[in-house]
């Protein structure tokens, strides 16, 4: 903690920890600390919105973030004391399966944090769960279930959400028969029965897949055995008949 006054408040969660597919996006949302939420009443837990919510609340923050930056900034001004703003990042699967989950979202969120451009020392940070920001922002708080109780995380959480399903859904042009735009990478069952229909493609993450790939891989040795051994009957039959002749 610090003893100096902050200027911005800022609200950091991640979306698609969890999927067998796809990156891992972080959402910070940051505004000034006499930020009036109202604005923003009834936003939440992204997890807990219906899509059409998620969405709604999505384009209230571009409107507020579009509406503080419609005005000429200048740096140490009131105006910009005024700034709204937000960043999402993301860690693509290649990443997760090199560095793991938990590097890469700090990954994310370091690049977050760094898109916002704030002084660390003029910053109180929020973050959801288990996360926490680098040692730089001394003024910062983990809350256990925070993107329900805090507001600024609430509006994190919506963020990384929104643009993470996005990501999904154009993945799913490229990839469509996995159904991304359904299920958003998740574990479902219709996810897994694609899996075993088409196997993994470059989205999928490897390291999360571990025990259906050992699976598939002795599913497969043998498929490999019995096929072998389908072939070598029938020339164990006919050398079995040779021998009864002589």
């Amino acid at each position: 903690m610090t003893n100096k006054k902050p200027k911005f408040l800022i609200g950091i969660d991640e979306a698609g920890r969890g999927p067998l597919a796809g990156p891992v996006a972080v959402g910070a949302f940051c505004v000034p600390v006499s930020f009036d939420f109202s604005v923003l009443a009834g936003v939440r837990d992204s997890k807990k919105l219906f899509p059409q919510k998620r969405e709604f609340y999505f384009a209230k923050i571009i409107k507020l973030t579009n509406s503080y930056l419609s005005s000429p900034r200048r740096r140490g001004s009131r105006l910009e004391s005024k700034k709204v703003d937000f960043a999402v990042s993301f860690s693509s699967a290649k990443e997760i399966d090199k560095i793991g989950i938990n590097k890469a979202i700090k990954k994310a969120m370091e690049k977050c944090l760094k898109k916002l451009g704030k002084n660390p020392t003029d910053c109180r940070v929020l973050l959801d769960g288990g996360l926490r920001a680098p040692e730089k922002y001394k003024n910062q708080q983990t809350i256990i279930k925070g993107d329900d109780k805090e507001k600024v995380i609430s509006c994190a959480s919506v963020t990384a959400k929104v643009l993470r399903d996005r990501k999904m859904c154009q993945l799913a042009k490229k990839y469509p028969k996995y159904c991304f735009e359904i299920h958003k990478g998740y574990g479902t069952a219709k996810h897994y029965e694609k899996l075993k229909k088409y196997g993994l493609c470059k989205e999928h993450r490897r390291c999360f897949l571990k025990n259906f790939l050992s699976l598939r891989a002795t599913r497969s040795n043998l498929q490999i055995r019995t096929g072998l051994l389908r072939q070598k009957l029938p020339r164990k039959d006919v050398e079995k008949g040779i021998l009864q002749k002589n």
